[in-house]
């Protein structure tokens, strides 16, 4: 889910911002659509799918320095079409964005970059993975992503990552089909939800060393929201015990829509359908202008979990060409841990 698909929009042309957030809703005729008899395949799904319209490689972590402050970061490639097929050179269809976050508890930096495919700027290749946009990079080993190298940088920030993933792969909803609507708007989406982080942030006041847990998120779709869904908040937590948590709840003038996935200790995994899930904001900060719940309660009734999340740092606005808020948070309540939380539409 998530802000990506909003972004991505941004290249497609104004009229399609007419339906659903951010135009996310748009009819998306002569691109593929999601099928949920397909069965991913890795490592090819690693890589990009530019049949369909849009895509993105997004990776959070929650970390903690050796100075003793918490920090979290994020990093997100997106991948728009205007016509479902690649070219080479400038015949190239395929625009690409990212983003890159770094939140301190009193500070949240962002940059933002852009290009178009064909001509080497930007793009992913899936075995040996390499997602990049100008000098950010994931990169992994010649096949799959059980290890990654992450960089990005700012004008006041950059950071340096290694990471090492403690777990499987995990398929969100029907084996990896995702539903996003009653409407049965979809998306292909899995994650790789378990990383050790260990690395370098380099901020205004100096490096600071840090280890902490990642979080890669892969979807990829051409329609995957319905008119009437406004923005979302979206959930991944990491708790203490080992366990962790996808949710997310699509606002929708019909009628919210909630799907959760369960990721047990050992990594297996169990979507949970709409209903399962509730979510219900405590607190609102102003941010930019506006009133952005950044303090929540979350209910998975069927898995005990009753917890609040606290944002890290409250100011944790991407100010970026289609602005929206991202950035980590603690647990507190049945089950304690970090986690991060994205939200459109406020």
């Amino acid at each position: 889910m998530n802000a990506r698909l909003l972004i991505l929009l941004l290249w497609l042309p104004c009229a399609a911002l007419a339906q659903g957030f951010a135009g996310l809703g748009t009819d998306a005729e002569g691109f593929a659509a999601p099928d949920p008899a397909y069965r991913l395949d890795f490592p090819k799904d690693h890589g990009p799918h530019p049949e369909f319209r849009i895509e993105w490689w997004y990776l959070t972590a929650t970390l903690h320095g050796a100075d003793g402050r918490d920090y979290g970061i994020q990093w997100t490639l997106f991948r728009s079409a205007l016509a479902p097929y690649e070219g080479e050179g400038w015949s190239s269809p395929q625009l690409w964005m990212g983003h890159a976050g770094l939140t301190t508890p009193d500070r949240h930096f962002v940059a933002e970059r852009r290009s178009r495919g064909g001509i080497g700027q930007a793009g992913v290749t899936g075995d040996p993975f390499r997602a990049w946009i100008d000098d950010w990079e994931m990169t992994g080993p010649p096949v799959g992503i059980d290890s990654l190298r992450l960089s990005a940088r700012g004008r006041e920030f950059s950071y340096n990552l290694t990471l090492n993933a403690d777990g499987p792969l995990v398929l969100h909803g029907d084996a990896g089909y995702s539903v996003k609507s009653r409407d049965g708007h979809a998306s292909h989406y899995y994650s790789q939800p378990a990383y050790a982080v260990a690395g370098t942030l380099d901020l205004p006041g100096g490096p600071v060393a840090v280890t902490g847990n990642g979080w890669l998120d892969r979807e990829w779709s051409s329609q995957p929201l319905s008119a009437t869904q406004s923005g979302w908040d979206w959930f991944s937590l990491t708790f203490d015990g080992g366990a962790r948590m996808m949710g997310f709840r699509l606002r929708d003038s019909a009628g919210d829509y909630t799907a959760a996935t369960w990721i047990a200790p050992d990594g297996a995994a169990e979507a949970l359908p709409d209903g399962a899930l509730t979510v219900e904001p405590l607190a609102t900060s102003g941010v930019e202008g506006r009133d952005v719940p950044t303090r929540w309660r979350v209910r998975l009734p069927s898995k005990a979990v009753e917890v609040e999340i606290d944002a890290l740092n409250p100011q944790a606005w991407m100010a970026t060409s289609f602005p929206y808020w991202e950035g980590p948070v603690r647990i507190t309540g049945s089950h304690s841990g970090k986690g991060y939380l994205e939200m459109t539409g406020y």
